[in-house]
């Protein structure tokens, strides 16, 4: 049977009793529609805070294995709950019908076809026979959704096998929750059970989001029999994380990474590996590069070779450059595919030939596909247009990408004989509503003359030959670059009368190993020098208003907000978020250990350097931007005690200063009005200070 007989047989009489009201009277078909409500420009508005949690994120695209449709996910903002759900959507290949297929306050997500057609899986946490993530399924043949696994550990990934009898699953053990007490008693508090202890005994102890990582938590591998509920262990191993795991075409093996050292928890040396596809089989070691090789894996058509990517040698992890390598099972040599592209690579993905790896390669400021030659290694740029590609899946000779532009989130897109054919409008409507600043290239000279790159977004109604009040915004990473992908921040700013310099500095990626390890052990010197070039570039082609010139980041775009501020003094406003001015402070309290014993060395080794790169805190007396510093309580990535110190520092000199503290959330915020809240902030903070500076701040 078909696909289409799947959603009319069984999706239909689901989605009916979900609530989905619609329905297509040509093909019986319920589903949601995103008609072209496009507004007119005389229609259009300006962005608002309000909108900045009001677009879906699509993700996840799934090509069915017969081509006809695209399983995905799109996560949204429930408001009345305060939080995110994701759901499962599904669109044809034709683009005609877009169909949601769950609801609910519980998110679904991972969407995955069997390869026989009969299901669509997913994953979620909503009310069933067994609690936490599950895997659920929907049946071709009809019915609603119904749970398939009830596994105690927490699920974090699972593929079907082959021949659709049996999943692969990625748990990693959980420490029982301690019971809660009915009701408070004031009276003899002492009876309520008290939350465990933690024991630590690990080198790297804690994550951001895992929170303390105990010694005997690791990603273990299983396979589960869909028939009969059997859930069995993959390996002999259960000492070391096993992950990325993926199925032979054939189904006789499962590739995997693995990091095997004696102490693992000290090195970044993982590996392929590859083990017989039942149960307590002994894994074999594929590769053996000193350092990180995996990523996300791919097997060749006939079931031979395996594709991966081989990172940088580990104490250039934070600055790390994947290069495509494919290693074949039967013992031979790994091989280098792009030891001559100094860019980086992800998401491999074969042809069906077995003769061509179609990877997204990061290039100044643009991801895109290009194919790979598995016998010469050449390299072919497949797509010429100016966008970001975020994934890619393919089916039946059908590929998919999400692919994203200044002007358009990110939706998934046909690709075919080199040209994008949109398939999904998740965000269409609101894209049409709102006036959106127009996003250029700037090409600059760093003072030592290096080439620096980056981007400009000016305001909507922008006028040549007006200053305009401009914020230099800066990309955390610092392996990351600002890209020609649809951003919320550059417009909402961009919509509130301000330019926006977005500055790929030394360290950012998109232009090759040199260029991101340049950093190394030396941090807040080429970056600084980068972003003043970029700002005194602005300026001087007459955008940038000198007197009005703000700047700020998140992560590492936090970090070099405090090393800009204490080396330079024109900007008028300041805001870190999860940033650090003192470094030393920071050994032992974040999630960086590796790092820092491996690129500067411990503390007690290398004192003056640690106090060096420290300077934001040392020589706080230097600045006098007044600033504004964030943090989430839960942040393991970049702690809220780094924040707080530099507040102080400012608060004791009586710089205008104030601290924003977000409870329970982690590096990455996701309360939507936490998120909203911290916008609203930005521009209140950069409206007092920058765009309406009071007569006593504005420059004489």
């Amino acid at each position: 049977m078909s696909v289409l007989r799947f959603v009319s047989c069984a999706v239909i009489a689901t989605l009916s009793a979900l609530g989905i009201a619609q329905t297509n009277p040509a093909s019986g078909i319920t589903q949601d529609h995103h008609p072209a409500t496009a507004a007119t420009p005389t229609q259009q508005r300006l962005m608002t805070v309000a909108d900045t949690t009001s677009w879906h994120d699509v993700r996840d695209p799934q090509v069915s294995p017969d081509g006809q449709w695209v399983a995905y996910a799109v996560s949204s903002v429930d408001a009345a709950a305060d939080k995110h759900v994701t759901t499962i959507w599904m669109v044809s290949w034709d683009g005609g019908q877009d169909i949601q297929l769950t609801r609910g306050p519980e998110s679904s997500s991972s969407p995955r076809w069997s390869p026989d057609g009969k299901y669509l899986a997913f994953t979620s946490s909503r009310p069933g026979k067994a609690k936490g993530t599950q895997v659920w399924l929907l049946d071709r043949r009809g019915g609603e959704a119904r749970q398939l696994t009830g596994v105690k550990d927490h699920l974090s990934s699972y593929a079907w096998s082959p021949d659709s009898k049996k999943l692969l699953l990625t748990l990693r053990a959980e420490d029982a929750p301690t019971p809660s007490p009915k009701q408070p008693d004031v009276k003899a508090p002492e009876t309520h059970p008290a939350p465990k202890p933690i024991v630590i005994d690990r080198y790297h102890f804690k994550e951001d989001v895992e929170g303390y990582l105990t010694g005997n938590h690791q990603a273990l591998l299983y396979l589960y029999d869909i028939q009969s509920g059997k859930l069995d262990k993959l390996t002999t191993d259960t000492a070391y994380d096993e992950q990325h795991a993926v199925w032979s075409p054939d189904g006789t093996h499962i590739a995997f990474t693995s990091d095997h050292d004696k102490d693992w928890d000290r090195t970044n040396n993982s590996d392929v590996f590859v083990v017989a596809a039942v149960p307590h089989s002994t894994p074999r070691k594929l590769t053996t590069f000193d350092g990180p090789d995996g990523g996300r894996i791919a097997w060749s058509p006939d079931s031979k070779s395996i594709a991966y990517l081989q990172g940088s040698e580990p104490r250039y992890e934070e600055y790390s450059q994947n290069k495509l390598a494919i290693v074949g099972i039967d013992g031979s040599a790994p091989r280098l595919l792009t030891a001559k592209l100094d860019r980086d690579v992800s998401t491999p993905l074969f042809s069906p030939d077995g003769k061509i790896i179609t990877v997204l390669e990061t290039n100044d400021r643009l991801e895109y596909p290009v194919a790979v030659d598995v016998q010469d290694g050449s390299v072919h740029r497949l797509l010429s247009k100016v966008g970001v590609a975020f994934g890619q899946n393919a089916a039946a000779n059908h590929v998919v990408l999400l692919w994203s532009t200044d002007a358009a989130p990110a939706e998934i897109y046909a690709f075919e004989g080199g040209e994008l054919r949109k398939l999904t409008s998740q965000n269409d409507a609101l894209v049409a509503q709102i006036k959106l600043g127009q996003t250029r290239n700037i090409d600059f000279h760093s003072k030592d003359g290096t080439a620096v790159n980056g981007l400009l977004t000016l305001p909507p109604d922008y006028q040549a030959g007006t200053r305009y009040p401009t914020l230099l915004r800066i990309h955390g990473g610092p392996n990351g670059q600002d890209e020609h992908a649809f951003s919320v921040e550059r417009q909402l700013f961009a919509a509130n009368g301000y330019a926006v310099i977005n500055v790929n500095y030394r360290g950012s990626s998109g232009r090759g190993h040199a260029y991101a390890q340049s950093i190394f052990a030396d941090w807040g010197n080429r970056e600084v020098a980068d972003l003043l070039a970029g700002v005194d570039y602005v300026v001087d082609q007459g955008i940038a208003d000198p007197n009005r010139l703000g700047v700020g980041g998140w992560s590492y775009g936090g970090i070099l907000t405090d090393y800009t501020i204490a080396s330079d003094g024109r900007f008028k406003a300041a805001i870190s978020g999860a940033g650090t001015g003192n470094v030393i402070g920071l050994y032992g309290v974040d999630e960086y250990v590796f790092q820092y014993d491996n690129e500067l060395g411990p503390p007690w080794k290398n004192p003056a350097l640690w106090v060096k790169l420290s300077y934001p805190f040392f020589k706080a007396d230097h600045i006098h931007t007044p600033t504004l510093f964030m943090g989430g309580t839960k942040d393991f990535n970049v702690p809220l005690v780094a924040g707080e110190q530099m507040y102080e520092a400012l608060r004791s000199l009586n710089v205008p200063t104030e601290l924003v503290i977000y409870p329970g959330q982690f590096h990455g915020f996701t309360r939507p009005s936490y998120i909203r809240d911290r916008y609203q902030r930005y521009l209140n903070w950069y409206g007092k200070y920058v765009k309406n500076p009071a007569p006593e701040t504005a420059k004489e």
